[in-house]
């Protein structure tokens, strides 16, 4: 028996009413549009900040997944509130939010830890954190039937992302599991609008190439910035690993497209990665 993660921010995210928040989470989904995904997705990236400002940017990624089938989803995003090293996972239990319980897949979180590496037990940091908490709503609204594991990553650099990569790449293939992979991550913070968007495109282009490395060396050289460089990058890694061959970017927006203030905004995208349908992990 684990632990139960109660809701941190129902509230004050998104809306602590079923109802309500069932029905937000529906109309951003059925407003993202775009072409036929093409494939087999297995690695989504996602903003976390409050819905009103980035719930249509997820939305999209979302919609993209909708009525696909996954034994799992791993999702992965950054620690706000608490500085540690490597990443901490939650191995039983379950995340609730206001739409009900989901559980941790305890076989693949014990795989996924067995592998040794960055990734332990560690349930506090979950207790506050955002940034998984915010994409498990709009999970259980377009998924059936699955679990999670929730990974949250202290430290971002480079050789931490490559082990953790590896080791849920690992417990994945392992396990034989059909799974989803969430990076959890917002863009630039706090700039003028234009230089935001300028900023951000950095990371657009390097996602829509699917250039794991040029992504690196961008944030190492400090031409990009995301909060979660490291659940993006190993979402990117992970998916390579599970045969992922492109990235499609489904939308690109900021808060200063939804509350009208230029001055200084946070940046947001939805992106997916895709392996040819039926081909082997």
């Amino acid at each position: 028996m684990g632990v139960i993660r109660e809701p941190a921010v129902a509230g004050a995210f998104y809306p602590d009413d079923p109802k309500a928040l069932a029905a937000e989470i529906r109309r951003y989904v059925s407003k993202a549009a775009f072409d036929a995904i093409e494939g087999d997705i297995v690695g989504v990236i996602s903003p976390h900040a409050g819905y009103v400002y980035s719930g249509q940017v997820a939305g999209y990624g979302m919609r993209a997944i909708s009525g696909r089938a996954y034994d799992t989803v791993v999702v992965i995003g950054p620690s706000h509130r608490a500085y540690f090293k490597g990443a901490a996972i939650m191995s039983k239990g379950g995340y609730r939010t206001p739409l009900g319980m989901t559980d941790i897949d305890e076989d693949l979180a014990a795989a996924i830890m067995r592998e040794g590496g960055p990734a332990s037990e560690n349930v506090g940091v979950h207790g506050a954190e955002h940034s998984l908490e915010v994409q498990i709503p709009f999970l259980q609204t377009v998924l059936k039937g699955f679990k999670i594991v929730p990974i949250v990553m202290g430290s971002q650099e480079t050789n931490t992302c490559e082990d953790l990569a590896g080791i849920v790449s690992r417990g994945i293939k392992a396990l034989g599991r059909r799974v989803l992979v969430v990076g959890s991550t917002d863009l630039s913070h706090y700039y003028s609008y234009a230089h935001a968007v300028k900023l951000d495109k950095h990371i657009v282009d390097r996602l829509e190439a699917f250039d794991i490395k040029g992504m690196v060396d961008d944030f190492d050289a400090e031409i990009s910035e995301a909060c979660g460089r490291g659940p993006m990058i190993v979402t990117m890694m992970v998916s390579k690993a599970l045969g992922a061959t492109k990235c499609k970017v489904l939308k690109y927006a900021n808060s200063g497209d939804v509350s009208g203030d230029r001055g200084n905004v946070v940046g947001y995208t939805s992106a997916v990665f895709c392996r040819t349908e039926g081909a082997k992990e």
